[in-house]
């Protein structure tokens, strides 16, 4: 099987209006620069995203709102972007808003094929509204059911054409645990190398999980906040 594709373009090709991807990344760390870019251009809309947050305004998964190509989030934390905020407020956004650990965990287990999970994080809360409780050694526990998706997009350091793929330190973030979460997983890597070539030691992500794979260019890898003593 040939998993390599040329591009961005080529990689999100039978996507389709009103399907779930999950992005990696954390803040804009280790976020796939060019398949969003792709995204934005393709037109699609009605999506539902899977993501720890949501970019800021002008980068990352800020340009697809912009557009009002996604309609429910699904995410931790999103305090970065003044557009989503707005629409939230005013119902043009869907929002689940789940503590990060629980989500961290849901992805997970869906990667795994485990359907659902109690943890004790919400209970009490808002996000414990409507959701089955159970109790475990006297502690109360909230059902978390595991998430999957059409399409996972992730972003790695190093790839080889089979799909394996290494993450660079921070950058592996919600990347591992997405990649293993998508029903076509969709890698772009900045380095793409022949098979064989990856130390079997540090693999992250095995090939299994990826379907197609593309060396992206271009990189702007944008921090959130700068910082520096006066």
């Amino acid at each position: 099987m040939n998993k390599v594709v040329k591009n961005a373009k080529e990689a999100i090709k039978g996507m389709r209006n009103g399907q779930t991807f999950m992005l990696g990344g954390f803040g804009l760390c280790g976020i796939p620069e060019n398949t969003i870019k792709a995204l934005v251009e393709s037109g699609l809309t009605n999506l539902t995203c899977i993501s720890n947050n949501a970019g800021v305004d002008d980068f990352g998964l800020g340009l697809l709102l912009r557009k009002h190509q996604v309609k429910k989030m699904i995410s931790s934390y999103v305090g970065e972007n003044k557009e989503f905020e707005r629409q939230l407020l005013s119902g043009e956004l869907e929002v689940d808003l789940i503590p990060q650990g629980t989500l961290a965990e849901r992805l997970r287990a869906g990667g795994a094929g485990i359907p659902a999970f109690y943890v004790p994080a919400g209970y009490g809360t808002e996000v414990g509204e409507g959701k089955e409780s159970r109790e475990f050694n006297g502690k109360m526990h909230l059902l978390e059911y595991g998430l999957t998706a059409d399409f996972a997009v992730v972003k790695a350091w190093k790839g080889d054409t089979m799909g394996n793929l290494i993450y660079r330190e921070t950058a592996n973030n919600f990347n591992q645990a997405m990649a293993m979460a998508g029903k076509i997983t969709i890698a772009e890597v900045e380095i793409l190398v022949p098979a064989g070539e990856l130390n079997p030691n540090e693999i992250h992500t095995p090939g299994i999980f990826v379907q197609r794979i593309f060396q992206g260019v271009n990189y702007e890898k944008r921090i959130e906040f700068e910082t520096v003593r006066e």
